[in-house]
């Protein structure tokens, strides 16, 4: 089979994180890949799949008809619908729902979980993490390179002008004990103004700080740092970084409320000796670990069964 003619569909709300995970399982498969962004109408934009019908018109996007796709790959809640939709009008349809999709395996070919999902089934691959559209490149490393990603505040946890202070007095006792260091902060879209702000005033004179101007950084500082520490708050940093297969440091925020998803995701890396907790040490400490890219592992699972099933 040539996987390079399949035609893929990429449909997500348009959110980073789900284009990043879907588009990094796609170009596993086929470069010839369609990014599709959907949106509802009420109430489906509202509720879980399951509960309600679902028709042609209740997409605010135009379903497009001049191709077929030979795979559809989505991700997030509102891309359940689309896929669901388009499984019952093309035929032969191979569909691939990355997440935990809160209804029926069975509407799916294949359903990719990360482990934290605790969700399983006979056609569901579970990962370490989350996927990402990151490759791994043999680039030198820079044995001096820390690189800090700072995440922001969302659902599970608070990032407030408190913790965003807590976290520079860490990195500036971390930087007096290892002078070698050169610090890099990285932030993030959802890094708020206020703890720019501080990371800028705090840090300044001891490291040099991407704030969102100018070409980001972040791909470069994952391929050539010896050393990362990353907030808690963000799966994808955290599984994006273990492509390198270099040690992670990582900074806890506190909960706004628990997750036992979140707290799932930390336990199995830190089991897993990918990560380790910030506040326990005051030197940095050079580890090994198979380097994750589970995009790669499970893009050549898929591929392979869909060859069997096509025998």
């Amino acid at each position: 089979m040539n996987f390079n003619k399949l035609k893929i569909w990429s449909v997500t709300d348009g959110s980073q994180g789900m284009i990043s995970q879907v588009m990094g399982l796609a170009k596993q498969i086929s470069p010839n890949i369609r990014e599709i962004r959907i949106d509802l109408i009420f109430p489906w934009n509202k509720l879980q799949p399951g509960f309600l019908p679902i028709y042609k018109w209740i997409f605010k996007n135009k379903i497009p008809h001049d191709e077929k796709p030979d795979i559809l790959i989505s991700c997030g809640r509102k891309s359940v619908y689309f896929s669901l939709y388009c499984k019952k009008i093309f035929h032969n349809l191979i569909n691939i729902h990355i997440q935990n999709p809160k209804i029926s395996a069975r509407y799916f070919n294949y359903i990719v979980s990360p482990n934290h999902d605790n969700f399983y089934g006979s056609n569901v691959l579970n990962t370490v993490g989350a996927l990402h559209h990151l490759r791994k490149v043999n680039k030198s490393i820079n044995p001096e390179l820390l690189t800090c990603i700072v995440g922001g505040d969302n659902q599970h946890y608070n990032f407030d002008y408190k913790d965003a202070d807590k976290l520079c007095e860490k990195l500036l006792k971390l930087k007096k004990n290892n002078l070698n260091i050169h610090l890099k902060v990285i932030t993030s879209r959802r890094t708020s103004q206020l703890v720019k702000n501080i990371i800028n005033k705090k840090l300044k004179n001891i490291a040099s700080i991407w704030n969102g101007e100018g070409e980001n950084p972040y791909k470069e500082a994952i391929q050539s740092s010896s050393f990362f520490i990353v907030t808690s708050d963000s799966t994808s940093m955290i599984s994006e970084a273990a492509i390198s297969g270099r040690p992670i440091y990582i900074y806890h925020l506190p909960f706004k409320r628990k997750s036992t998803r979140i707290s799932n995701f930390h336990n199995e890396f830190n089991q897993l000796g990918i990560t380790r907790d910030i506040e326990k040490i005051n030197h940095f400490e050079n580890w090994e670990y198979n380097l994750l890219n589970e995009s790669e592992r499970i893009g050549s699972i898929i591929k392979k069964r869909i060859i069997e099933e096509n025998i």
